[in-house]
């Protein structure tokens, strides 16, 4: 049986003021950092045997706070990279929505219809994230992996492991440092934690509701 823990990486100065990141390399700020310190304590008592990332830093410093424990390196997928949200990154939401009304809309209603402007859509993203997750079955047939990535990553992803289509992106959420875990066992994955941020109670109102 594989057990993967995905994992979304702590919060960045971006998160936090509510700016496209995507490709973006924005770092963890104070409050991500200590939230990644969390997610390493958190799962420090799993026998993890291999911990992917996404390239990008606020990913890997996470993924390092979770490997430090287990004594592995970091290995990174690009597979994993977040969503490329072309002319939108690095731009507030609220920029967003004033320049691009309509693709805004279509975004929070359709989403696995939008393909941004410069950027790739979401049968992109699954298609080059699941690749990355076959291959990490292969290579590890047993045992626990832990995936450090991003939220348009891992809702996509969630949702390929329930058998949903990215149709039903919106109805995942996934919070800045938030743990969920599978099992992959007789051809199927079973979901055994979604969202789980209980191990950031002491991060306290610093932490914020960050969902962006």
């Amino acid at each position: 049986m594989i057990k993967l823990f995905l994992v979304r990486h702590g919060r960045t100065i971006w998160n936090k003021e509510q700016i496209f990141r995507g490709t973006k390399d924005v770092p963890l700020d104070e409050v991500g950092k200590q939230e990644a310190q969390l997610v390493g304590e958190r799962l420090k008592d799993e026998v993890i045997t291999a911990v992917f990332s996404s390239p990008l830093s606020r990913a890997k410093e996470t993924a390092e706070a979770i490997a430090r424990f287990h004594r592995v390196e970091v290995q990174c997928l690009a597979g994993f990279n977040d969503l490329h949200f072309g002319e939108w990154e690095g731009m507030h939401h609220k920029e967003v929505k004033e320049r691009y009304p309509d693709l805004y809309q279509e975004w929070l209603k359709t989403p696995h219809q939008v393909c941004f402007p410069g950027g790739e859509g979401l049968d992109e993203v699954r298609s080059r994230a699941m690749e990355a997750i076959e291959d990490i079955i292969t290579r590890h047939p047993q045992g626990a992996v832990v995936l450090t990535s991003h939220r348009v990553v891992l809702k996509v992803v969630i949702c390929a492991l329930l058998g949903l289509d990215n149709s039903r992106f919106w109805h995942i959420s996934q919070d800045t440092a938030a743990i969920n875990c599978f099992h992959y066992q007789d051809g199927r994955w079973i979901a055994a934690l979604l969202n789980d941020v209980c191990h950031l109670k002491g991060v306290g109102d610093e932490r914020g509701k960050v969902d962006f």
